[in-house]
């Protein structure tokens, strides 16, 4: 978490939206209903990808995402679950960018 905290800070998020996100509360980081549906569907990704389904992308088409940026979307849950699995393998640890808030290493 404490990378994606680091780049949501990079790109411009606020604490709040930081923090939500951290705890998972789509609803208190103030995002744009398309975006909360798009995380709504990587985190089925994530967690039950057998388990998407026809309805779920026809959601995200319904709040305007293309399926280029869906396929895309895919493809970038996929690889950070490979990232994060690796890492953890390997015993990475944590740069404490939540603890201290701090931008750089």
């Amino acid at each position: 978490m404490d990378s994606h905290a680091y780049f949501l800070r990079v790109q411009g998020a606020n604490e709040t939206t930081v923090q939500a996100l951290t705890w998972a509360d789509l609803a208190g980081a103030g995002l744009e209903p398309a975006d909360v549906v798009l995380l709504e569907y990587v985190e089925k990704v994530t967690r039950h990808a057998a388990k998407t389904t026809h309805d779920d992308v026809q959601l995200l088409r319904a709040a305007n995402w293309t399926d280029e940026q869906i396929g895309e979307a895919v493809y970038i849950t996929a690889m950070f679950a490979f990232f994060n699995r690796v890492a953890d393998a390997f015993g990475v640890e944590s740069m404490g960018y939540l603890k201290t808030g701090k931008l750089s290493p």
